[in-house]
C-alpha cells in the first residue's frame, strides 16, 4: 500500500492521551510512542529503545522525559539520549526519531515525513469537541483492512443505498446520482443533492428531506463532511444548484472522520458525529451516534470480507464503474503526493 508520509495522520483521540501514561501506536508501519506531559504538552517519539529495541511505550514517564523500563535509559523530548543508569559517557547519535505532534480538534496529530515540512496549517479543519456550536459524539474501529479500501469507501458514496438503507435509510438515490468532484491541492470535493431521503438528520424520520451532500477527502485520509437537509423539493426548486448559506434548513450535522493506516492490511478508524446547537440536542446527537454504530459496522463487515477477497484473488483485476470518479481522483492523488516525497 501506497502511505503518503508528508502528512498529518490522526493517531488518537486527544482525550485518550492521558499524562504520564505512555501510548502505543503503529502508523503506516511506523512503531511510535506518544505521551503527555503534567503540562499538557505531547511528545510522539519511535518506539523502541536504542540499547536493546525495548519498546518505549512500556517506559515511565519522568516530567519532560520517558525512562525505558529495561535497562533504564532516559529520553528526552526530542528523542536524545539524556541519561545511561551506570555510564557516564552518552555515545554520539545515542537517540529515537521524534515526530512532529500537534494537538488540535481533539484529535492527536503525527507527522510521519520530512520534519522541516511539518507545516500545522496543513491540518484539516476538523470539528472537535472544544467546539461549541457543534454537540458530538465520537467513535472508532480497528479493520482488518488496509485503509485503501476504507478510502475508496467514502469515495464513493453510491454504496450507501446497499449497505445502509436499515442505518443511514438511503434508497438508490444514492446509487443513481453521480456527485460533482474538484480535485485540490490535498484533497478531493464531492457536492450534489441527494432527494427523498429519511428525515433522521431533523429529528424526524417520518418526512423526507432532500440532503445537500458536500464534503472534502483529504490526504492522508481525513473526511470533513457538514450536511444540511432542506424540506422535499428544494433541490428542484434551486434546479440543482448548491443552497445559498441563509437557506432555512431542517437540520444540519457535521461528522469529522479519520482513517489511519496502521499497517498495509490493517487500519483504524476514527468518526465524531453531531448536530449543530441550533439544529439539535444531546438526544438527537445519541440517535445519530447509535445510527453510526449500525452503519459503519455495516462497512467493516463488507470491507473486510473485500480484503479476504482480494487476498486470496491477487491477480484479479477491479472493472471501474462511472461512480469510482472521486475513489480514482484520489488515489492518483495519493499516488503523485507520495511520488514528490522520492523526488
Amino acid at each position: 500500500m501506497i502511505h503518503v508520509r508528508n502528512a498529518w495522520h490522526v493517531a488518537a483521540w486527544s482525550m485518550d492521551i492521558e499524562p504520564n501514561a505512555p501510548f502505543p501506536i503503529t502508523i503506516a508501519n511506523d512503531r511510535i510512542v506518544i505521551w503527555r506531559n503534567d503540562n499538557g504538552d505531547v511528545t510522539a517519539l519511535a518506539d523502541r529503545c536504542v540499547h536493546r529495541l525495548a519498546p518505549l511505550s512500556l517506559g515511565r514517564c519522568e516530567g519532560e522525559r520517558l525512562r525505558c523500563m529495561y535497562h533504564g535509559l532516559l529520553f528526552n523530548r526530542d528523542g536524545s539520549v539524556a541519561e545511561i543508569p551506570g555510564q557516564d559517557l552518552i555515545p554520539t547519535g545515542a537517540s529515537v526519531r521524534a515526530y512532529p505532534v500537534v494537538d488540535r480538534h481533539s484529535w492527536i496529530w503525527v507527522w510521519l515525513g520530512d520534519p522541516a515540512l511539518a507545516d500545522p496549517a496543513l491540518i484539516p479543519q476538523a470539528v472537535g469537541f472544544d467546539d461549541p456550536d457543534w454537540i458530538l459524539g465520537r467513535g472508532q474501529l480497528d479493520y482488518a483492512a488496509e485503509a485503501r479500501l476504507i478510502h475508496d469507501n467514502l469515495c464513493d458514496f453510491s454504496h450507501l443505498s446497499y449497505v445502509h438503507p436499515a442505518s443511514f435509510g438511503a434508497n438508490e438515490n444514492w446509487a443513481l446520482t453521480r456527485p460533482k468532484v474538484t480535485v485540490l491541492d490535498r484533497a478531493v470535493r464531492f457536492e450534489r443533492w441527494v432527494t427523498a431521503q429519511s428525515g433522521m438528520r431533523g429529528g424526524d424520520r417520518d418526512q423526507p428531506v432532500d440532503v445537500w451532500s458536500f464534503y472534502e477527502y483529504h490526504v492522508p485520509g481525513i473526511l470533513l463532511m457538514p450536511s444540511a437537509s432542506y424540506p422535499a423539493g428544494t433541490a428542484d426548486k434551486l434546479n440543482g444548484k448548491a443552497p445559498p448559506p441563509d437557506m432555512p434548513k431542517t437540520g444540519v450535522t457535521f461528522t469529522s472522520q479519520a482513517v489511519t493506516a496502521l499497517t498495509d492490511k490493517t487500519s483504524r478508524y476514527f468518526f465524531s458525529w453531531g448536530p449543530h446547537k441550533d439544529h439539535g440536542d444531546e438526544a438527537l446527537r445519541d440517535m445519530l451516534m447509535g445510527i453510526a454504530d449500525q452503519a459503519f459496522g455495516e462497512d467493516k463487515i463488507m470491507i473486510e470480507a473485500q480484503q479476504r477477497v482480494i487476498d486470496q484473488s491477487p491477480d484479479v483485476r477491479i472493472m471501474p464503474t462511472s461512480a469510482d470518479v472521486g475513489v480514482t481522483q484520489f488515489n492518483r492523488l495519493v499516488e503523485r503526493l507520495s511520488r514528490d516525497e522520492t523526488l
